[in-house]
């Protein structure tokens, strides 16, 4: 059962109107009031609202003005056991059950779109990862490094932001890419040089044979239509809170690997397999940027007007 908890603190003067709005919503579920539950002085009210109204319930009650007076807490119900919550689900339409809460998708986004400085932490370490990986022509820890780097956050916050016109937050998150990425190529270039002057790397990749460092400095045509792909994926993913899915997404994207073989290759003086992965990277952070705002954007009115239709049925 997908359903949202909603908890406001309110002034005491808005109480009887939300309570009212609330109370008249078929799809509003376990209402409950709490005078003088705040202090200095207001009321708190709770509720559980059917995933798929919690867009419209959000939308009302911050034009009764609760969030400018008060707050409104939002939370997802993992588990309620209720007869009468199922019945009502079971008689709605899927698309007023199931439809995201926009304001909380964006919301997730938002706070995974900050740059502390663990963010640079994380992209360093993942493109030192990346660059043993290479030189041991070692897959998994392509692999590993590619869950560990942290720069989708980045992206989508950048989609976000182009999205709604939000220029701060596409001046940031370009930001934070443009210096994590520089910060992590540099940093796994003084390794990669070290590990060259140790004759630490692998013989294999010595004599030239180097199949993982081949699949990255090499962008085509399957290297566009799994990045176009993967950020589909990642914007669904986000937006139905499908952790797996996600997961998927970070292990299927050159961007980590592409600059960890950046570092490499310059470090062995291979201009070549440097300028191709430099592609690779600048090619694949543009289309997930691209992707992720033309599928909020679709995705939004599909279940907007896939909503709209079961109302009107309804």
């Amino acid at each position: 059962m997908d359903l949202i908890h909603f908890r406001m603190v309110m002034p005491s003067a808005l109480t009887e109107e939300a309570v009212a709005l609330l109370a008249s919503h078929d799809r509003v579920l376990n209402l409950v009031v709490l005078r003088e539950a705040h202090l200095p002085g207001g009321d708190a009210v709770e509720c559980d609202v059917l995933k798929g109204a919690a867009n419209g319930v959000l939308g009302d009650l911050r034009e009764l003005g609760v969030d400018r007076t008060g707050s409104i807490a939002v939370a997802d119900v993992d588990m309620m056991f209720s007869q009468s919550a199922e019945r009502i689900e079971v008689a709605q339409p899927s698309p007023l059950v199931h439809t995201p809460l926009w304001a909380a998708v964006e919301a997730h986004i938002r706070a995974a779109g900050t740059y502390p400085p663990s963010f640079y932490l994380f992209l360093v370490i993942a493109g030192l990862i990346g660059s043993v990986g290479i030189m041991t022509n070692s897959q998994i820890l392509i692999v590993a490094a590619m869950v560990v780097g942290p720069e989708y956050n980045a992206i989508t916050s950048i989609a976000l932001g182009l999205d709604r016109r939000g220029r701060r937050r596409v001046r940031e998150g370009a930001r934070a890419l443009a210096v994590g990425f520089a910060l992590a190529i540099a940093v796994t270039l003084g390794f990669a040089a070290l590990a060259r002057a140790a004759g630490l790397q692998s013989t294999a990749f010595d004599l030239g044979l180097r199949p993982v460092s081949h699949l990255i400095d090499t962008p085509d045509f399957f290297s566009v239509a799994v990045a176009v792909l993967a950020g589909i994926v990642g914007i669904v993913s986000l937006t139905e809170a499908r952790a797996s899915a996600l997961l998927g997404v970070f292990i299927s994207v050159t961007t980590i690997p592409a600059a960890s073989d950046i570092a490499v290759s310059l470090a062995f003086a291979d201009w070549h397999e440097a300028r191709g992965s430099l592609v690779q990277l600048l090619l694949n952070v543009a289309v997930l940027v691209i992707v992720g705002v033309l599928t909020l954007r679709v995705q939004r009115r599909l279940w907007h007007r896939a909503a709209r239709r079961a109302g009107a049925q309804r």
